[in-house]
């Protein structure tokens, strides 16, 4: 069963903005909002470029790491799921965290009437010792 059931993919519901800098840095964060138990949540995800590595990025190597940052964070997110055994689903603008349902067992298939035989005379034995 997948861990993030929505209509969109999931980076659609990203939230986006940029911090205060600091000295010679500038500072980014992607928030991802849910609803759990009637509360509204959010799970974030922070990076930063330096100036000097804006400066040999350009525009278009900014927009590439901030897709790399977008990517991980959805990875993150995905995992985080999986081991706390939740799922993010709903119809709305803002997605459901719910735990995930118990895994539904399968029934062994009875054994061939040979199968039985073997089994019961495997367990009639007596060992002296």
């Amino acid at each position: 069963m997948p861990h993030v059931e929505l209509p969109r993919p999931l980076e659609d519901y990203f939230a986006f903005a940029e911090l205060e800098g600091v000295s010679d840095t500038r500072r980014f964060t992607i928030t991802c909002p849910y609803l759990a138990e009637r509360q509204l949540g959010r799970l974030q995800w922070w990076w930063r470029v330096s100036h000097l590595e804006l400066s040999a990025l350009g525009d278009a190597g900014l927009a590439e790491r901030k897709a790399r940052e977008v990517e991980r964070f959805r990875r993150h997110i995905e995992r985080w799921l999986e081991n706390t055994r939740q799922r993010l689903r709903g119809e709305d603008a803002i997605p459901r965290i719910e735990p995930m349902p118990p895994p539904v067992e399968q029934a062994a298939p009875a054994p061939s009437p040979e199968e039985s035989a073997v089994i019961e005379r495997r367990t009639t034995r007596v060992v002296n010792g």
